[in-house]
């Protein structure tokens, strides 16, 4: 145990020894840097959860009280998204085998400190022919809460050319 705590200790000491400020710019950029890759971190499990037809990761992603709006109707709370991925998402529909991707370059992350926004494209392509059967995008509020970007409100949007 002594050997483990011994890094830790030299990290600390020399975090001490480098200025000691806890708001110090650098500390600040590195935190804004770990919260653009943890908003991220919801583009590429939402792929991940779209292209493996799991619903519990998909709604790791959402908060309890969490809207999201498709075209003109909007659900409310994590009962009526749940519901809306298990009975009539396309991704998620038996007879569909697909894998989601998106463009990285057209991942938009914005952080203002526990807030804010991702954007992202879903381009679903059919597994046995390899045709894009289906791109949405996803305009979407994230916060973080109880230590978690979660996603607050989500909007289907037009994808960007």
């Amino acid at each position: 145990m002594k050997w483990i705590a011994l890094p830790a200790l030299v990290f600390s000491l020399g975090l001490a020894g480098c200025g000691g400020s806890r708001n110090s710019s650098a500390e600040q950029q590195l935190q804004q840097q770990a919260d653009y890759w943890q908003i991220n971190q919801i583009e590429r499990t939402w792929h991940l959860a779209s292209s493996t037809k799991n619903l519990p990761m998909m709604m790791s992603l959402w908060a309890p009280d969490a809207t999201f709006t498709i075209g003109t109707g909007t659900l409310q709370g994590k009962g009526q998204i749940r519901n809306f991925f298990k009975s009539k998402a396309g991704a998620f529909r038996p007879e569909n085998d697909w894998v989601s991707e998106t463009p990285a370059f057209k991942v938009r992350i914005t952080v203002s400190g526990d807030k804010g926004t991702l954007y992202f494209e879903c381009i679903y392509v059919d597994r046995r022919t390899g045709k894009v059967d289906s791109v949405v995008g996803a305009d979407e509020n994230v916060q973080k809460i109880g230590g978690h970007w979660l996603i607050t409100s989500s909007a289907s949007a037009t994808p960007t050319l």
